[in-house]
């Protein structure tokens, strides 16, 4: 029978096993990286916005590794993991003037996408000094917002990646597993939300979701080469009620479970949070539900 083993929706076989082995050993001198690129290059082997999908099969192929399958060259350098040596993005002096207005006296409101541009310390310290959970570096796909008005940051927003497992948001799009697995991109997280607390403006919050539900998208396909059709956010219910998600049609679907990603057991572990999404599109249940 021949041999078939499955990696993150890709299924590999005994040839395709043989194939990498034979890769390894035509070129001894390769890294594991460079290895890595190799296979992604023989595959084809891309993300949707023509970047090879390196890490990914890095990590399969250490899995073959491991499990006896292939043998891979011995590790030659240990890079800093970036997430572990990650420093506190450094403090930045804004003014902290009281801003007390109207949204209509506020306008115009600017919304500027930081990623990889030079606000994106700014945007950093920010997080880092007012919002609750501080700042984290995302990692994958992700964008980092700020909004300005008369020429100063008046709030942060970031974007990633969504979560792979969320019961209540699966259940509500009502995908199978094989749907989730391949369509899982087509979501955008929201991370962090943060009004600087010198900001009093009603109705300002639900203002700027309602404003990125219109400009997340096109940005995100524009640098990661697909769409987004469905946004979500988690809420701590014992600090916030969620009033301006709530305010911009957003949808409570129920609370998690409360255990991290990499719990081993079925006893909650963090506060359980809930889950409120946002269709983006009115067809967005047949789009995230189809299969390639």
């Amino acid at each position: 029978m021949e041999m078939k083993l499955k990696y993150r929706g890709r299924v590999i076989n005994g040839q395709e096993v043989e194939f990498i082995q034979a890769l390894i050993d035509e070129h001894p001198e390769a890294s594991r990286r460079r290895l890595s690129a190799m296979l992604c290059e023989h595959w084809d082997w891309v993300q949707p916005n023509g970047q090879l999908r390196d890490m990914v099969c890095r990590s399969m192929m250490l899995e073959l590794h491991r499990a006896g399958h292939i043998e891979l060259p011995p590790v030659r350098c240990r890079p800093p993991n970036n997430v572990i040596a990650h420093h506190r993005p450094k403090a930045v002096a804004v003014g902290t003037e009281p801003l007390r207005t109207t949204l209509a006296q506020l306008q115009p409101l600017e919304i500027r996408q930081v990623r990889a541009t030079k606000e994106e310390p700014l945007f950093g310290a920010l997080v880092e000094a007012h919002h609750y959970l501080g700042y984290t570096q995302p990692v994958g796909e992700h964008l980092k917002y700020l909004v300005w008005a008369k020429d100063r940051p008046i709030a942060c927003l970031a974007w990633s990646s969504a979560p792979r497992h969320l019961g209540p948001r699966d259940r509500f799009i009502g995908w199978s597993v094989e749907a989730r697995r391949q369509n899982i991109r087509f979501l955008a997280y929201n991370t962090r939300f943060l009004i600087l607390p010198w900001v009093k403006v009603p109705n300002l919050a639900s203002h700027l979701l309602g404003s990125m539900a219109k400009r997340l998208p096109a940005d995100w396909e524009r640098i990661y080469g697909h769409p987004v059709y469905y946004l979500e956010t988690f809420i701590d219910p014992g600090r916030f009620r969620g009033t301006c998600y709530r305010a911009a049609n957003w949808n409570c679907l129920g609370l998690t479970l409360g255990l991290g990603k990499d719990a081993r057991s079925k006893k909650p572990n963090r506060s359980r949070k809930e889950i409120l999404g946002y269709p983006l599109n009115p067809r967005f249940r047949p789009l995230l539900c189809e299969l390639a």
